[in-house]
């Protein structure tokens, strides 16, 4: 059986990164992994900080695809693993959604977004589904080192 997610209100909701699940990464406080990921695109300009603090999700998410904004020379070769660095330190928080998490056991996870082709399906299922993916390796991770790999020994290349 697959497992298909998209948004934060349905049964795999805590998989989206727009769900409500904060943690601490990198010395400070992150509302969402979507918070996370999007000021990653920025490191070293005040734009982290205005996307760290932004209300929602949905925000941090506008904000990190405005192209007025400099993207870091090094986002495509870096953006996988700071996506996995997010999720695994979501999950290694919140013992609730770990525990949704490993009860997946070894399904496929999905992220079933009709317009995103690269973390999600896409609308036809062609998509490459990279946050599924990271969603099993950290289900692996986890399950295999239940006392919690420490976020920081995973290097962003």
């Amino acid at each position: 059986m697959t497992i298909y997610f998209y948004t934060a209100r349905e049964q795999y909701g805590c998989f989206s990164n727009f769900s409500p699940h904060g943690f601490e990464l990198d010395n400070l406080y992150w509302y969402t992994s979507e918070h996370y990921f999007q000021a990653q695109k920025f490191i070293g300009t005040f734009n982290v900080e205005q996307i760290r603090l932004v209300k929602t999700p949905k925000d941090a998410a506008k904000m990190g695809r405005e192209r007025s904004r400099p993207l870091r020379q090094d986002w495509e070769k870096v953006k996988d693993d700071l996506m996995r660095k997010a999720v695994l330190r979501k999950f290694e928080t919140h013992q609730d959604i770990k525990q949704i998490l490993l009860a997946t056991d070894n399904q496929e996870i999905v992220e079933n977004s009709p317009i995103d082709y690269y973390w999600g399906c896409g609308s036809d299922g062609s998509g490459k589904n990279m946050l599924g993916m990271i969603l099993m390796e950290v289900r692996e991770i986890l399950r295999y080192n239940n006392n919690g790999l420490q976020v920081e020994n995973i290097k962003v290349k």
